[in-house]
């Protein structure tokens, strides 16, 4: 018995996506894959669940994009709120309900929610010096604030958080701060706020924490809390002054609303009310503590590694102060996505978009979603190419699950019409127990958020139907022995029924046309469903699962991406020009082709090179501090530019007689000036 079979009910949500923007492969991996497949994996166990999802309509995220675009905050979360709602469903995520946080139903739970925290005296009042933007006359909310973080020193850090190291930050925090709207400096200025007291909770949520621990929360997530609450928490301003976003419901609060990780999570909840408005359900069933815990709601939010934080600290804290709400039983949060060698960004538009994924590749929804439930990001951070791409569907899903099954169902077609005949039953004890043993597997590895083995125990399912199908040798045994052919092939059959009923929920569409081939009357099969033929059913048509990727296709994608760098890299950096020197001082300087002879690392050093370089006129030798770029082996016989007549000058005691020319670009990075082709050492470069 799992775990989680003593919960009578189930809600689980996935993170928000902000509408500002379209959803990538990023997001998919992170928060939308692994809670489809556990919910649908559920469903299959005939669990009450509520899948629960949304947009994230607020928060300077979206008046950012609309004043790029020069348009309103409203006709931003418009456009994308359908865009992505479209994505999902064309993809086939199963949410019971996709909402949106600009719903009236919405503003009023999350004024609830602070009304009531405010009435119990949960949060501090307090006025406090933030950032101010004089040029636009106006406060600036954490998202309107760069700068560098002083935990990773990465420049782009926003003032709630690094989005590289995954900090958790305040704007003052922030070294060096700059207005995303001027570009320049903020001043501070005082400003009243209402703050929830995370640092009080703080007691409260280690021991709750420990309760995680003992439910299996991952690694990732569990030692991210802790090293939060390592550090000690501190209160968290629950508004802010924007123009955009929930009015707090005070008097003395106006102009100001709700910061939005008050009110994005209560999303999930108001989605719940809206659903079981529309279905005639009792929210409060799936969201409220209940008079036994025995039949409280099991909560499972799925995310990615930059929303731990406001799932396990922030929002778990409101729920907590409120008092009526059930908490998270896990947040099985994912860790990032990569593609290609680099990070997913989005404002380099180094991403495989999800709307254009589906128009380009229409019909291969299983073969994305097969790939990305192979390599998700479960502890650690994986990548995504396109050649594996193009290799787990032609070695896997063609090779070994496709072909398993288009064999069988051609051999039956081919010997027997389609039809089965005489005992229909699965006869062979081993391939049985094997079966039973795949289900235990994968029910075992879903409920404990590890999907990518899930999917791999199928996959193990079907390469031992090759095994069989290839060690029977049906093709061979037809005319000498019908009898055991019949029955390898028929027990064939019900492997390909029990892999249609385990890839429902990785491989829903697939699952259907299995389904379809087999003639089985079902668009869902429950695990607990006898899977039989009777005598003289009727097979239907073979049918090809899935297609082999060209190498075109995969280098016209590949291409595609070079394009997109090509287009959104970013100028590059340039060093102001130095003050002017008259001819004569350059006509001075006496600089030559020569070759590098000799290489080696100076001794407790980490920049330096000891360099014997044939110049044409002399073997001599220059220190250079280069070795943080080149390899000493590499770089012999390597021609350079010199300057010959430099003063020389003692290094780390060796007389260093010379300078060899390098170019830098703004990331540092040095490359040789030498000549494009070989030419003579000693030849003169004006």
């Amino acid at each position: 018995m799992s775990e989680l079979d003593k919960y009578k009910r189930f809600t689980v949500t996935s993170a928000l996506p902000y509408a500002n923007g379209p959803l990538h492969i990023g997001h998919l991996a992170g928060a939308y894959i692994p809670a489809d497949i556990f919910v649908r994996h559920m469903r299959l166990k005939r669990k009450d669940i509520v899948y629960i999802c949304g947009s994230d309509e607020h928060g300077a995220a979206i008046t950012i994009k609309a004043k790029k675009e020069g348009i309103t905050p409203e006709q931003i979360i418009d456009k994308y709120h359908f865009q992505i709602k479209k994505s999902f469903e064309e993809f086939g995520i199963g949410f019971d309900i996709y909402h949106r946080t600009s719903a009236k139903i919405h503003h009023e739970l999350s004024q609830e929610f602070f009304l009531n925290l405010y009435e119990k005296g949960e949060f501090i009042e307090k006025e406090s010096e933030q950032y101010y933007d004089e040029e636009f006359d106006q406060f600036l909310a954490d998202r309107y604030i760069t700068g560098t973080c002083p935990n990773c020193n990465n420049e782009g850090a926003y003032g709630d958080q690094c989005e590289k190291c995954g900090t958790s930050l305040n704007p003052l925090d922030l070294i060096n701060p700059k207005s995303t709207l001027s570009g320049k400096a903020p001043v501070l200025r005082v400003t009243k706020h209402w703050y929830l007291p995370l640092d009080k909770y703080q007691p409260w949520l280690e021991e709750w924490l420990i309760e995680g621990k003992k439910n299996k929360w991952k690694s990732n997530v569990y030692g991210q809390c802790s090293s939060w609450l390592k550090a000690g928490l501190q209160p968290r301003s629950m508004t802010r002054d924007l123009d955009w976003g929930i009015d707090v419901p005070l008097e003395e609060a106006k102009g100001k609303k709700l910061y939005v990780w008050l009110d994005a999570p209560i999303g999930y909840i108001s989605a719940t009310k809206q659903w079981a408005e529309d279905k005639g359900k009792d929210w409060e069933l799936y969201w409220k503590k209940q008079s036994s815990e025995a039949d409280e709601s099991c909560l499972v939010h799925f995310i990615g590694k930059d929303n731990i934080v406001f799932h396990c600290i922030t929002f778990p804290s409101i729920l907590h102060a409120h008092g009526e709400y059930i908490l998270p039983q896990n947040v099985p949060a994912n860790e990032f996505l990569n593609l290609e060698g680099d990070k997913l960004s989005t404002s380099r538009n180094h991403a495989v978009w999800l709307h254009e994924y589906l128009e380009e590749f229409p019909g291969k929804q299983d073969e994305l979603r097969y790939v990305l439930t192979s390599i998700l990001p479960e502890t650690s951070d994986s990548e995504f190419t396109w050649k594996d791409y193009q290799a787990r569907i032609n070695n896997e899903l063609v090779a070994i699950l496709g072909n398993f099954i288009n064999r069988v169902m051609i051999l039956m077609h081919k010997y027997y019409e389609g039809k089965v005949g005489g005992g229909a039953e699965l006869t062979d004890p081993a391939l049985n127990e094997q079966i039973g043993k795949t289900y235990d597997e994968v029910e075992q590895s879903i409920e404990s958020y590890k999907f990518r083995q899930a999917l791999s125990a199928v996959m193990d399912l079907a390469r031992v139907g090759n095994r069989y199908l290839t060690e029977n040798e049906p093709w061979k045994t037809f005319k000498t022995e019908p009898e055991r052919t019949r029955a390898v092939l028929q027990n064939s059959l019900h492997i390909i029924a029990h892999l249609g009923t385990l890839l429902q929920p990785m491989l829903p569409s697939s699952a259907k046309k299995i389904f379809s081939m087999l003639n089985l009357e079902h668009d869902l099969l429950f695990y607990d469903q006898a899977i039989s033929f009777t005598d003289g059913h009727q097979l239907n048509q073979a049918q090809l699962l899935f297609e082999k990727v060209e190498d075109s296709v995969i280098e016209q994608q590949l291409e595609k991406l070079r394009n997109k760098a090509e287009v959104n890299a970013p100028a590059a950096e340039v060093v102001p020009a130095k003050e002017n020197i008259s001819f004569e001082q350059f006509a001075a300087m006496d600089i030559r082709v020569g070759t590098i002879l000799e290489a080696e690392k100076v001794a407790k050093t980490k920049k330096l090179l000891k360099l014997k370089i044939d110049t044409g006129i002399d073997q001599r030798t220059v220190v250079s501090g280069i070795a943080e770029y080149f390899e000493p082996d590499a770089i012999i016989g390597k021609q350079v530019s010199i300057l010959i007549n430099l003063e020389p000058r003692e290094i780390k005691g060796i007389l260093s007689q010379g300078m060899i020319l390098m170019a830098e670009n703004s990331d540092g990075k040095l490359s040789f000036v030498a000549p494009p082709e070989d030419i003579a050492n000693g030849s003169v470069v004006r």
